[in-house]
């Protein structure tokens, strides 16, 4: 198992929920105050739609943030087994 191609493969998903996470946090600073009101219904509707997409970008947020640690121990634990079976770590 080649280690360089699985530390990109994490990389890779760590820089995508760092994106997700600045996207989400971008649109958290335009974010419009609720209001409701009958005048407003109009305006009800486009903030509904705006909170289902920060609601999906929240829970793909937190399922790749959770793939992302996992996936981390996962290769953390092969990085250990082969230093312990195959040798020695030099220490400067």
């Amino acid at each position: 198992m080649n280690m360089t191609i699985n530390i990109a493969i994490w990389t890779g998903l760590a820089l995508i929920v760092l994106g997700l996470a600045i996207y989400r946090n971008l649109l958290g600073i335009h974010e419009p105050m609720l209001h409701v009101s009958g005048a407003g219904a109009a305006g009800f509707t486009g903030q509904m739609k705006q909170f289902k997409i920060e609601d999906l970008i929240e829970r793909w947020g937190q399922r790749l943030t959770i793939l992302v640690v996992l996936y981390g121990f996962v290769l953390a634990d092969i990085y250990l087994y082969k230093l312990v079976v195959h040798g020695s770590v030099v220490v400067r």
